[in-house]
């Protein structure tokens, strides 16, 4: 792990992974607060690193303390629950089957449930020695004999994100002359949006879409450039770019419902509900690596087929959709609003 002020949530993560952990290794990158003496708890192998705005080279730094035969690297406001720290003992006796494990991140939550997630190499062979690349959202190339574990590691902050960090460290690198890869033109685009500067966001990603780049990230920069244009008020841009998604990848639920978004406001109620309905559809793939959001497979579907079909005259289609809302988020306060309307026209109690 690598650290900075993270006092508040090292001990939680920590407790989760002493049942598999044969050795935790913390690397404090510059903290001013209790972060190693709370580190101290449960482990002595912990390190000083100079932070030098680069995290794979804090990363790298840790790695190159550990000695056991894998190596699994955590956040210190990740949580592992019980029930996966049984599936991550149960990949440690299976070791020897393979040289990387995939386990999905959920980076947040709705209604009780993941809202966004997405597969991350995980646990490395230590004798391969992987390599962490990427100043910002620093990553490692898996290579060798590859495992799509069940296991889910839990994201949960209790502080708000730096998103003007990494914009530093990026900004820093292109005043030095570095030139960004295309991975770190398509980041460093949806820093840009994250802090609200759309037009320099538009700009690079733009950029990023002329030259090269992988299919997933290609698709995620097309629905980022079709947020940044919309903010813009460039709705003809904002349309080309959610179109443009199509031609790069296969569509996934998102831009579906992007696109009924943009139907159902135009008063085209039955593309949008074409749309919609392709939404709940499409394949569920969390393993191709693009970023996952569930909410968008089914609740939100529901609740906009809802709305439509209910203009189209069709109350009992409309109720139905609710009523598969509700299976998935109960307590939504939409969704019980729905109900005592339908409940209302029906003539009972609201």
């Amino acid at each position: 792990m690598i650290v900075k002020d993270e006092e508040l949530t090292l001990a939680r993560c920590l407790g989760c992974v002493q049942p598999f952990a044969d050795e935790i290794v913390i690397v404090d990158t510059g903290s001013s607060d209790g972060t190693a003496v709370v580190a101290r708890n449960y482990t002595e192998k912990v390190f000083s690193f100079a932070w030098c705005d680069d995290f794979s080279a804090a990363r790298n730094f840790s790695f190159s303390k550990a000695s056991c035969d894998l190596v699994m690297w955590l956040d210190a406001d990740d949580v592992v629950a019980e029930e996966d720290v049984r599936r991550i003992c149960a990949l440690k006796d299976e070791m020897e089957n393979y040289d990387v494990a995939m386990l999905l991140y959920a980076a947040a939550f709705s209604g009780g449930r993941p809202a966004f997630e997405y597969y991350r190499e995980r646990i490395f062979r230590r004798s391969f020695g992987f390599e962490w690349k990427g100043a910002v959202h620093e990553a490692v190339e898996p290579r060798g004999r590859i495992v799509w574990s069940d296991a889910v590691i839990r994201h949960e902050k209790v502080r708000p994100p730096q998103p003007m960090r990494n914009l530093r460290i990026y900004q820093g690198l292109i005043a030095s002359g570095k030139p960004l890869a295309p991975r770190d033109l398509f980041y460093y685009g949806r820093e840009l949006y994250f802090n609200n500067m759309h037009a320099e966001c538009a700009a690079v990603l733009e950029r990023y879409l002329a030259g090269e780049g992988w299919e997933q990230n290609r698709a995620e920069a097309c629905l980022t450039l079709h947020a940044a244009y919309s903010a813009l008020g460039d709705q003809d841009r904002a349309v080309a770019a959610l179109l443009r998604s199509f031609s790069v990848s296969a569509p996934d639920s998102r831009a579906c419902c992007m696109l009924g978004e943009r139907l159902l406001e135009a008063g085209n109620l039955a593309a949008a509900k074409f749309w919609y309905e392709t939404a709940m559809r499409l394949p569920r793939d969390l393993k191709n690596g693009a970023f996952f959001q569930s909410d968008y497979c089914d609740f939100i579907p529901c609740m906009q087929l809802c709305v439509i079909n209910y203009r189209l005259g069709d109350a009992a289609a409309a109720e139905r959709f609710n009523g598969l809302a509700a299976e998935i988020k109960p307590d939504d306060e939409r969704v019980v609003q729905n109900m005592h309307f339908f409940r209302s026209l029906k003539g009972g109690k609201l």
